[in-house]
């Protein structure tokens, strides 16, 4: 028997092995599918408060599949692309978004990943107009839409990035929270935005009433989370970690998950999602625990007091989905992971953690001016990357901005804190990585081609060394903490599914977030473009064809050809 046969013939018996030995029914596709992205949830995280869940991530991790070795594979892991990757099936190299914002090469103002200025937002709830423009790729909502199905699709989230990015452009609503106003959504030229926003006119009539009889406040419910009190003084800040912190904000704290999965139950009891003849999907970004992390670290009460909220909330929606006649599936992934802030991971034991040396731009800026004879500071440094520019940040022309673009590279890779650095250019031209490569083999260069989007991307790609953070000190006007980097702590996630009914399921081996959407699409019978990254995976429990069988890799059959053997094939 061939290694590829035994395998499938080991996997197929594993699926009949199940509570008391009997094979579970394989139940009809469901009729809701629910997504939720947790910001900031990273691989480490979910790991190290996994033991201790109790409510709806317990139910997931006991009950569900377990991807614990999930990735957003790119190199630019901030909110915007991560989330532009869940339901498109594409990395953000073909969603357009590779990163939360750019320089615009003409005028050379920034540009909101979402930014949208024909739009407005309803109900004067204030903001940038945003919308679905600068998304260049469809979604798995879109493709039930344009297959003409009965669906209804929703997003919702605390932020605008987390609900849009995931509906995509067809969505029959899409909300985020604004405090003191509720939930809003963009309008479009020619839209009502009174009408637009009748789906959430009740729970916002709820929470308006809820917060003027009882102010929002944070407190510890959990000791454990009492016992991580501490002083701290970081840069020129001096601060006691705890709860509530000693300016309390409604959207850094566990508030903001509360109000937004109290939006997503109001959505599936007035919309009655899942109930429909077609199939529904609800997208749920949760933002609290990317909001708490950068605004005071991972590791404090803080977060601690996060992540019970977190689970508890989620068990608030699995509960609404329980017991749907026509069926659910979940789905749980984050659009990046995170670390702490790099003092307290220095005393961690992460010596190498700490804050960029501010010298490096002032550097590179003269080494630029003197070589090129600028009158201006060419290069504008965004945390991840360089844009070339000259006055009032406009995009230096080519070929000058390509020239001073390659001698950015060459500087920057004498300084300590860089390992790498690429210019556009290179990485355009940076062929995807073999099929079958896990992601985590993937190179630097890999990682920063399928954060690359041309006229939108840095003119320069910086990797900084590992535990390098590119923020100044607070009381500087830095943050705490970040993510964004291409190392593994900001890349690696985990991805679960479950169903009412569920069998739990630890699968070790590698997947990438692009391969949620082919994953239920197939499950539901709806096809993708042809031209998606990612892939079908086989849930099982489910009374479908299993996925497709991909292409054979070149590489194995040209090492055969040389004569290549696995350790377990005997010499011939």
């Amino acid at each position: 028997m061939s290694v590829r046969r035994w395998i499938s013939a080991f996997a197929g018996l594993a699926a009949l092995t199940v509570a008391g030995g009997a094979m579970a029914a394989p139940k009809d596709p469901p009729k809701l599918i629910v997504v939720i992205s947790v910001d900031q949830l990273s691989g480490n995280l979910y790991a190290q408060y996994r033991p201790r869940f109790t409510k709806g991530l317990r139910t997931l991790s006991d009950q569900g599949l377990v991807y614990a070795n999930g990735w957003q594979s790119h190199a630019n892991t901030e909110t915007c692309p991560g989330h532009s990757t869940i339901l498109t099936g594409k990395h953000p190299n073909k969603t357009g978004i590779p990163a939360n914002d750019w320089i615009d090469p003409v005028s050379g103002k920034p540009v909101y990943c979402l930014s949208a200025p024909a739009n407005s937002i309803a109900g004067g709830a204030g903001g940038l107009p945003v919308g679905p423009d600068n998304m260049r790729a469809s979604t798995l909502g879109d493709w039930l839409k344009d297959g003409g199905a009965p669906s209804r699709v929703f997003g919702i989230s605390g932020k605008d990035r987390g609900a849009i990015t995931m509906a995509g452009h067809k969505a029959d609503g899409v909300f985020w929270y604004r405090e003191g106003f509720g939930f809003t959504t963009y309008v479009e030229p020619g839209q009502d935005g009174d009408a637009k926003l009748g789906p959430v006119r009740g729970i916002n009539a709820q929470l308006k009433a809820r917060f003027a009889a009882t102010p929002p406040a944070w407190t510890y419910e959990q000791d454990v989370c009492r016992a991580l009190e501490r002083d701290y003084q970081v840069g020129s800040v001096a601060f006691r970690a705890k709860v509530p912190p000693a300016k309390f904000v409604f959207d850094t704290s566990p508030l903001l998950d509360d109000v937004t999965v109290d939006g997503a139950l109001h959505l599936l009891a007035e919309q009655k999602l899942g109930q429909g003849p077609g199939v529904d999907i609800l997208a749920v970004s949760l933002s609290a625990t990317d909001r708490i992390g950068h605004s005071f670290g991972t590791q404090g009460p803080e977060t601690c007091e996060q992540m019970y909220r977190l689970d508890a909330n989620i068990g608030r929606l699995l509960d609404a989905v329980t017991g749907l006649p026509g069926g659910a599936i979940v789905v749980l992934t984050a659009d990046h992971g995170g670390s702490d802030y790099p003092e307290r991971s220095a005393e961690r034991g992460f010596p190498e953690a700490r804050r960029i040396d501010p010298g490096i731009v002032t550097r590179l800026n003269a080494s630029l001016k003197a070589q090129f004879k600028l009158t201006e500071d060419p290069a504008n440094f965004d945390g991840w990357g360089l844009f070339i520019v000259g006055k009032d940040r406009v995009r230096l022309p080519q070929p000058l901005r390509g020239k001073v673009a390659a001698a950015a590279v060459a500087v920057l890779k004498a300084e300590p804190d860089v390992v790498d650095a690429f210019t556009t250019e290179e990485l355009l031209k940076t062929p995807p990585p073999r099929p079958g490569t896990p992601p985590e083999e993937y190179s630097l260069r890999e990682r920063a081609a399928l954060s690359t989007v041309e006229g939108r991307s840095t003119d320069v790609s910086v990797i900084l060394r590992p535990g390098i953070a590119p923020l100044r000190a607070p009381g500087t006007g830095g943050a705490m903490s970040t993510h964004g980097s291409t190392w593994d702590y900001d890349r690696r996630v985990p991805i679960l599914f479950w169903w009412p009914g569920s069998e739990g399921q630890e699968r070790f081996f590698s997947i990438e977030t692009i391969d949620i959407a082919p994953t239920l699409a197939h499950l539901i019978g709806v096809a993708p473009p042809a031209d998606i990254d990612g892939r079908c995976l086989d849930l099982g429990g489910f009374a479908v064809a299993a996925c497709p069988k991909p292409a054979v890799a070149a590489a194995p059959v040209e090492a055969k050809k040389a004569g290549f053997r696995w350790p377990w094939e005997k010499a011939q």
